[in-house]
């Protein structure tokens, strides 16, 4: 099986338990905890920027998109990225980060932040910035924060905290 094997579509509210159990058994209890995660807590990800695979009928990876800023700019924050195990390694996941950052950049975004493996997302377009240009609501290893610019110079300048949007009552920000 390929990347080509699959289905690509975007999330849809049927698909939320089936991410959940897939997000508990790829990170564990222990994901609360991780910045990437505070990050995301209590926002809605953008269900027009969150895309699932399927091989056949099975459901078997997910990405999701969250609005975030840096240093008061606004940002997305990929992740979690989430492959079910038999099918990790065969390109899933990588051609769900592929959709994601395409349909972020059509819908007008300039800046995609996660927490991962450079050499896994290096190659989707991701790279580092100066150590500490970019701080977590929580600790994270400096070398593992990547960014991916959307559009020309989106990356020049780019540092700050990066924050959770705040979400007010009847979703105004």
């Amino acid at each position: 099986m390929t990347a080509a094997s699959f289905t690509y579509r975007l999330e849809h509210p049927a698909d939320d338990a089936e991410i959940e159990a897939l997000h508990a058994e790829a990170f564990g209890p222990g994901r609360f905890a991780r910045a990437a995660f505070r990050l995301r807590e209590g926002v809605p990800h953008n269900p027009a920027l969150s895309f699932v695979a399927h091989a056949g009928e099975e459901f078997i990876a997910s990405v999701r998109l969250t609005p975030i800023t840096i240093g008061r700019r606004p940002a997305i924050l990929l992740g979690p990225l989430a492959v079910k195990p038999p099918y990790k390694g065969k390109g899933a996941g990588k051609q769900l980060v592929r959709i994601a950052l395409a349909a972020a950049r059509d819908a007008g975004h300039h800046v995609v932040l996660l927490v991962g493996d450079e050499p896994y997302y290096g190659p989707l377009g991701f790279t580092r910035l100066a150590r500490g240009a970019v701080t977590l609501p929580a600790p994270a290893d400096p070398d593992r924060v990547l960014v991916a610019g959307l559009s020309p110079r989106a990356l020049e300048g780019l540092a700050g905290k990066a924050e959770r949007i705040a979400i007010g009552p009847r979703g105004t920000r």
